[in-house]
């Protein structure tokens, strides 16, 4: 009897310690905070809220160099940035502005406009379409026909005659390019690589196209002046490899897909440009347009 008397204390005493112990640990521990969100506010001035979201689009307008800076540092530059410009445009006294709303109008625009291209990018170029692509640009093309050239560029026609003289005399032509030639290879000799379609000037081009391999052209006149061209070699190019012009062949179909949507919405649209005879393009230029 004596035992059990003894041992109720301790058991009161125990319960009491535990119950304690289970209203401290409920107390203390720590509250999990939500997870951050456009919605979260992070300073209010004034009654006016600044969100997480509204720092985030102002750091996604921030120039490179400034995005590289440290986090906490571009935290609270950007906060320090959107308090001051708060508490200017709260002290602002009198009507909005005409142009505040229409650049909102123009940024609101092109936003939306930029969701709508963003969905339609969100499915193109697949893997199907790429390789479907390239069949049709280079599945059936000729090899294409490169050419590797030397030239020497000259101000006058004159001149241009005077150096295939001496070359029909035995003149070396590289050595003729480096003493004479105003062009950029010039000191190399004139040459130029290799290159093929498209990547010179036409009069350039064609005269390269119908040259044979060593043979040297007449003057041939350019926006750059007189040249004296010599092919050096020409050859066939295999078609580049899918990995090579994936890129080029995925920018190609965005497009396709930007433009054709773009096409459909207009053909679909009700436009009226009516007015656009009866305005001078001149009135862009005149700031006070915005005081009418």
């Amino acid at each position: 009897m004596h035992r059990t008397l003894s041992l109720a204390p301790r058991t009161l005493l125990g319960a009491a310690l535990a119950s304690t112990l289970a209203i401290t640990l409920a107390w203390g521990a720590p509250v999990r905070a939500e997870e951050p969100n456009a919605d979260t506010v992070v300073a209010t001035i004034n009654g006016e809220d600044i969100t997480l979201g509204q720092m985030v689009v102002a750091r996604s307008s921030l120039p490179e160099q400034y995005k590289q800076l440290p986090d906490d540092v571009l935290f609270t530059g950007i906060l320090d940035q959107l308090v001051q410009q708060t508490v200017l445009s709260q002290s602002f006294d009198g009507p909005v502005p005409k142009y505040v709303g229409i650049v909102l109008e123009n940024q609101k625009r092109s936003l939306l406009a930029s969701e709508v291209i963003n969905g339609l990018l969100a499915g193109a170029a697949t893997e199907d379409d790429i390789k479907a692509a390239y069949d049709e640009v280079y599945g059936s093309a000729d090899p294409a026909p490169e050419y590797n050239a030397s030239h020497i560029l000259v101000e006058t026609e004159e001149a241009a005659k005077a150096l295939i003289e001496e070359i029909e005399a035995g003149a070396d032509f590289a050595a003729l390019a480096k003493e004479k030639s105003t062009g950029p290879s010039g000191p190399n000799g004139g040459s130029l690589g290799w290159f093929g379609a498209g990547m010179m000037v036409k009069p350039f081009e064609d005269a390269v196209t119908n040259l044979s391999e060593g043979d040297v052209s007449g003057p041939v006149e350019t926006q750059f002046g007189w040249h004296v061209i010599l092919l050096n070699e020409k050859r066939f190019a295999d078609a580049p490899s899918l990995e090579t012009v994936r890129a080029e062949l995925e920018d190609t179909i965005r497009k396709e897909v930007v433009e054709a949507r773009i096409a459909e919405l207009t053909n679909e649209a009700e436009i009226d440009r009516s007015a656009e005879t009866e305005i001078d393009p001149a009135v862009l230029s005149k700031p006070d347009l915005m005081d009418r």
